[in-house]
């Protein structure tokens, strides 16, 4: 278990956002969180990560409180919106600046980003652009590859098929699929979409006004019944 929630809540003007009395994450799972708007999820990713504090109960990564220890940063990774990014910078100097965190070469940068040269679809490198001029959807593949410069064992990622094309959408999930394979990453990924997030996920959390209503293993009836149950 990398993950353990436990009586998480958070209160926002007096309404409830998210109230979860257990849920853990194992390690190696890649975990769908999925539900509409307001369900809950991006909140749970922010505590999850300490950029907010929840009002009750706790999150523990590997069994530490996230909230009163850093040891969960060198180990988890994550996108969750462009917020994450420098926009002043270029794609390159934004790669060699968090590869400097990571005590990585320039021309080690260089080397792991010739990787990703697929994913980038020839629209990120060299182009003389701003992160800021960028499409979200070009954002999103800036953010994902620096996240994953750190070589994580926990990856968050919040709605990253959004704004992509359909071929970087299949990139994406063979990507991720690849992470866990070969790395044997923990994957947890919010998304609206249920065709990608069955594909790649091995259990889905459904989540509905802060409350957990369906936690399941993915099998071949799981985008059916999703679909039933958006569709009531």
């Amino acid at each position: 278990m990398i993950v353990e929630i436990k009586n998480l809540k958070k209160v926002y003007a007096g309404r409830t956002v998210v109230d979860i009395a257990d849920l853990h994450f194992n390690a190696g799972e890649t975990i769908g969180l999925v539900g509409n708007n307001g369900a809950g999820k991006t909140t749970l990713f922010r505590m999850l990560l300490d950029l907010i504090r929840p009002d009750g109960g706790e999150i523990l990564s590997k069994s530490l409180n996230v909230a009163s220890t850093d040891q969960w940063k060198a180990y988890t990774a994550s996108y969750l919106d462009e917020g994450f990014l420098i926009d002043y910078l270029t794609p390159e100097e934004y790669f060699i600046f968090i590869g400097s965190l990571h005590n990585m070469s320039i021309a080690h940068v260089t080397d792991y980003l010739k990787q990703y040269q697929e994913f980038f679809n020839g629209e990120i490198l060299n182009s003389g652009k701003y992160v800021r001029d960028f499409s979200k959807g070009n954002q999103n593949k800036i953010g994902i590859a620096a996240a994953l410069m750190q070589n994580p064992e926990l990856l968050v990622l919040d709605e990253p098929f959004a704004n992509l094309d359909p071929t970087t959408q299949i990139r994406l999930k063979a990507l991720v699929k690849k992470l866990k394979v070969t790395h044997s990453v923990t994957t947890l990924i919010s998304s609206h979409d249920l065709n990608h997030v069955t594909d790649v996920c091995d259990r889905i959390i459904l989540m509905e006004k802060g409350k957990i209503i369906k936690d399941i293993h993915t099998t071949e009836n799981t985008l059916q019944e999703l679909e039933a149950y958006f569709s009531e």
